[in-house]
């Protein structure tokens, strides 16, 4: 059985996804900082790269929303 899906479902859960992931941006670019002043260059390098993908993620649902 199929929950109803709507809209307003939708809009909802892309404002989730985006905010949540809005917080772990936030982690990853505190921690990529502190790793980087710990010594941890290229850890600190690829937390950054995820930070960027993230972004991209974010886009792209901004755009799914943008859609309906």
């Amino acid at each position: 059985m199929t929950e109803n899906i709507d809209e307003h479902k939708i809009l909802h859960l892309m404002e989730h996804w985006i905010e949540h992931n809005e917080t772990h941006l936030r982690s990853f670019n505190e921690w990529s900082r502190k790793i980087r002043e710990a010594g941890y260059e290229e850890t600190a390098l690829k937390i950054l790269e995820a930070a960027g993908k993230m972004e991209e993620c974010n886009q792209k649902l901004q755009q799914a929303k943008d859609s309906i």
